[in-house]
């Protein structure tokens, strides 16, 4: 870090704990006998305007989200926080909301990164958290269909416990695996590590159930049947699929399951720099393997990942050391900095896993790479879920660390990649601090991939305006080098500059036209993905607003600022507490 962005983690001092009475909440805008017709839907005790709770659901976990919390730059509180046991109990909560006209948020782990969480800052209307954590059981599977149906609160690490319990898997495993549910996956398109084999969720969601107002005679509830595929006009199901909440409240999900593969190895292997990776993963991708995972870092990440590695000793210390370099010289490879780490993974059964195998190490061969066996993948596999930390670890020590991803055809992989690092650089060099930015490709499909860029740099006196600078040239360079916004986080409010761009003016219009004609009233989750205003104004106007708010005039920046923070730890434990406990019950 102290190469990268100048910061000296041996040096750095973690700022002081939290405090959360130091936060200026103010009261929840809710009409008393409004509150308690929710609490007549849901019980006493959960149709909540508890503070913490209160906190909990307002904002996702994007760096935007935290640096706000911490400042206690807050624009908008959640007013009431529900937790429904049953699809019937949601129904209820929705057509209670219309009745009164307030405005529904569905909350399912809390660890959107795009801000489709918050509420508008100038929403005068009650705002209810709908928290999904109780709908979160395998109510079936069809074993002859490889179908099971699963309500949609179910966290990542509890939906794989039940499926493997009778000998399946969903194999979706993104980054926030172990803080975010099906329906937060549905509502966002997205894409988990192992999608070349088992598909993003929008391969995986056959099937869906919405709950929506039961109005003009209808009962209220979306239905899609968990079939294979259909021709019956524009898709709902596709409709639905990165909706962020705006179309209703995802209650459960028709998914494809698999029988747990008896082998599953991820593989490690060297190459001479990032060409040879990007286009041996390209030939990967047209050729007749289905590895389940496909990644290479650029340089910068591979260093990094080297570095972070367990500390080595004996022999294991002497073949990285001295044995790998000196096959990699042998090799011709002059560069040693220039190498770039690639992940490969296997699965099925075992005569299966071994063809793939070897039908991927021969175009890998045939790219210069080298591979090192399946001892870095065991590492891979140990710490693929901790990235979303690093996040916290760095604003601890006054640092921003946050990440961006692009879809992109083949031919735009290098241009986009050499783009973004250009812009990120001179970003970095307008507000006058030392960042850094690295890469890896980690998604293939026959026409392109998706390229995963990670960005840090320690804040001055303005961190939400810094930040703005450089997330603004990586999006822009998205969009100006062939790159779709997002590839899998989703668009909310973060992203929302950019769409018309990305699909054009008259797609938004499509879009703006759906959301306007099926939610009249603004109930479900308003301004996600279309933006209010024209995205030439937005993206200024909310940077002006959560400047000056997030601003403390300490030249540390984020380190005074996070002396203001929340006890966001104790708030989650509290109501992660409360979830358990439904559960259990």
């Amino acid at each position: 870090m102290l190469k990268a962005v100048g910061l000296d983690l041996h040096q750095a001092q973690p700022v002081d704990p939290p405090v959360f009475d130091d936060l200026s909440i103010a009261g929840p805008v809710v009409k008393q006998a409004f509150l308690k017709t929710l609490q007549g839907i849901v019980g006493a005790d959960d149709a909540t305007i508890d503070p913490m709770e209160r906190v909990v659901h307002t904002y996702g976990k994007s760096l935007r989200d935290l640096v706000r919390m911490r400042a206690n730059a807050v624009e908008r509180y959640v007013d009431v926080v529900v937790y429904p046991d049953d699809e019937q109990q949601v129904q209820a909560i929705v057509d209670a909301a219309v009745a009164e006209n307030a405005v529904i948020i569905p909350f399912g782990g809390g660890s959107n990164i795009a801000g489709s969480l918050e509420p508008r800052s100038e929403e005068k209307r009650t705002v209810i958290s709908l928290d999904l954590g109780r709908l979160n059981k395998v109510v079936s599977i069809d074993e002859t269909s490889g179908l099971a149906r699963i309500q949609a609160g179910v966290l990542g690490p509890d939906m794989e416990e039940q499926l493997g319990a009778q000998g399946w898997t969903l194999g979706h495993f993104p980054d926030s695996f172990t803080h975010s549910t099906l329906g937060g996956w549905v509502a966002t398109r997205s894409s988990g590590m192992q999608s070349d084999k088992y598909g993003d969720i929008a391969d995986i969601a056959r099937g869906l159930r919405v709950v929506r107002p039961s109005t003009d005679g209808r009962s209220g509830a979306l239905v899609i049947r968990g079939i294979p595929s259909a021709s019956n006009g524009p898709s709902v199901r596709e409709m639905i699929l990165g909706s962020e909440g705006r179309l209703g409240v995802i209650t459960e999900v028709t998914v494809q399951v698999h029988r747990i593969p008896a082998k599953r190895d991820v593989y490690a292997y060297f190459f001479p720099n990032w060409r040879a990776g990007v286009e041996a993963m390209q030939e990967v991708a047209e050729s007749d393997a289905h590895p389940s995972i496909t990644r290479v870092s650029d340089a910068r990440e591979s260093g990094f990942s080297l570095a972070t590695s367990k500390e080595r000793h004996g022999f294991d210390k002497f073949a990285a050391d001295t044995v790998l370099p000196f096959l990699m010289r042998r090799k011709g490879w002059k560069n040693l900095e220039d190498i770039c780490l690639s992940f490969i993974g296997y699965e099925g059964e075992e005569s299966y896993a071994k063809r793939q195998r070897k039908l991927v190490e021969a175009i890998i061969k045939k790219h210069g790479g080298l591979g090192v066996g399946t001892g870095p993948g065991v590492l891979y596999d140990q710490k693929k879920f901790d990235t979303p930390y690093l996040r916290d670890f760095l604003l601890d020590r006054g640092a921003a660390g946050d990440v961006s991803e692009s879809a992109m055809p083949w031919s735009q992989v290098i241009p986009l990649y050499d783009a973004v690092v250009a812009a990120a650089e001179k970003a970095f060099d307008e507000i006058g601090i030392q960042g850094w930015i690295m890469a890896h490709l980690s998604h293939s499909y026959h026409s392109g991939a998706c390229l995963y860029f990670t960005f840090a740099f320690v804040f001055g006196d303005d961190p939400i305006g810094e930040y703005d600078t450089v997330k603004r040239a990586i999006q822009q360079a998205f969009v100006d080098n062939g790159g779709s916004i997002s590839h899998h986080h989703g668009v909310g409010v973060e992203h929302s500059p950019w769409l018309e761009q990305d699909i054009s003016p008259e797609g938004v219009a499509v879009m703006r036209g759906l959301f306007e004609a099926t939610d009249p009233a603004g109930t479900f989750n308003p301004r996600k993905i279309v933006p209010d205003v024209a995205p030439a104004a937005a993206a200024p106007a909310r940077r002006r607003a959560t400047t000056a708010a997030a601003k403390t005039g300490a030249k540390t920046g984020a380190k005074a600022a996070e002396k203001k923070a929340p006890d966001t730890k104790a708030a989650e434990k509290k109501s992660t507490t409360r979830r358990t406990a439904a559960a259990r019950s």
